[in-house]
């Protein structure tokens, strides 16, 4: 008997540091990226926080104006950060070193092309 309930112990305990150290070694679900866009005003902001919210995967999305940096939480199993520089890029916008589309680009408002001061 004793060794029966000795087996069971050494399997649980066996069973649980493999359970652990599993989760230890899984990457997180969420995960957060700070992304430098070219975006200048108000209308920038709308637009990439309204449009990349719906893109797959996106928690949520907060663009701020001052530096321009647009932060992104989001479920890593459904989307990468390639794919959200990607995503703002295809916005007409510049995404860190992804440039923005040039089609894009183009259909932007005057006051939304980087070339105008922020206001």
């Amino acid at each position: 008997m004793k060794s029966i309930t000795s087996i069971i112990f050494t399997l649980a305990l066996i069973l649980g540091t493999v359970s652990f150290s599993q989760a230890q070694d899984a990457e997180p679900r969420e995960k957060k990226i700070e992304i430098q866009t070219s975006a200048v005003c108000g209308m920038c902001k709308e637009r990439i926080e309204t449009n990349i919210a719906y893109e797959k995967g996106v928690k949520s999305v907060e663009l701020d104006k001052k530096t321009k940096i647009v932060t992104i939480t989001y479920k890593s199993v459904k989307t990468n950060p390639e794919k959200l520089r990607k995503a703002i890029s295809e916005l007409g916008y510049d995404a860190d070193d992804v440039e923005a589309d040039t089609k894009a680009y183009t259909k932007l408002p005057a006051c939304c092309k980087k070339d105008v001061k922020p206001h």
